[in-house]
């Protein structure tokens, strides 16, 4: 089984386009066949998020993973079809998904919280080996003990599958508690402000080793899982 990540670019999408994507164009999407399938979308839940770093232009409103047995075949091309459709540009990726730390399955409904997802760039300074050490071995507990994350998964990316798709090493998806929105104390689950600043100053040095602290993406969204290929 293979997984696609679909990065949704546009500007000035409102909730009405962010109920579409989880609603008809969700339900198009499993009509294909997909094995599984999930929506994010930045709605007015959390739009207003403080921790939004934003470098495409247009910006990412949306991003769906896709579950299939062959992401080159009809059934990808079918469903990324559907998605041009609805943006001003699409770029999609073959990944390979690690899940360090497994989020409870609300499946059908809004996730809990905020669904904080990052479009990491690698440094051209770095070798790809030596940034998956970075980032995946050595970042890892880091994020999970210093952030108030309670599910956090992990997507290195193999190839491109779309035409002009901006060049990404990897895309993060974290979940967070709805306080984290407005909060930050909430986001990185801080007691008070000597907490914080100890926090972030750990957090910063260990995202800084593989670049990940410039040169960034994060979109605040909304997780709808709509099938799942690993739960009933």
């Amino acid at each position: 089984m293979e997984k696609v990540v679909a990065v949704l670019m546009a500007a000035d999408r409102d909730d009405d386009w962010c109920q579409r994507q989880r609603g008809p164009v969700a339900e198009a999407i499993l009509e294909l066949g997909v094995t599984g399938l999930t929506v994010n979308v930045r709605d007015a839940a959390v739009r207003h998020s403080l921790m939004t770093l934003t470098t495409l232009d247009p910006p990412g409103a949306a991003v769906v993973s896709m579950w299939t047995q062959q992401c080159y075949g009809d059934q990808i091309a079918a469903a990324l079809e559907v998605l041009t459709a609805e943006c001003d540009a699409l770029a999609a990726y073959l990944v390979t998904e690690s899940v360090p730390l497994l989020a409870p399955l609300e499946l059908g409904s809004r996730t809990t919280g905020l669904a904080n997802i990052a479009l990491l760039r690698r440094p051209a300074g770095l070798d790809r080996g030596t940034w998956l050490q970075r980032w995946q071995h050595d970042h890892t507990q880091v994020a999970i003990e210093t952030q108030s994350t309670f599910g956090y998964t992990q997507n290195a990316v193999v190839r491109p599958l779309t035409p002009h798709a901006p060049e990404l090493a990897g895309i993060v998806e974290e979940l967070f508690p709805v306080e984290a929105i407005t909060d930050l104390k909430a986001f990185f689950g801080a007691s008070d402000d000597t907490d914080l600043q100890q926090r972030l100053s750990r957090m910063v040095a260990s995202t800084t080793a593989f670049g990940a602290n410039e040169n960034i993406d994060t979109i605040p969204t909304s997780r709808y899982v709509l099938k799942t290929p690993f739960n009933s």
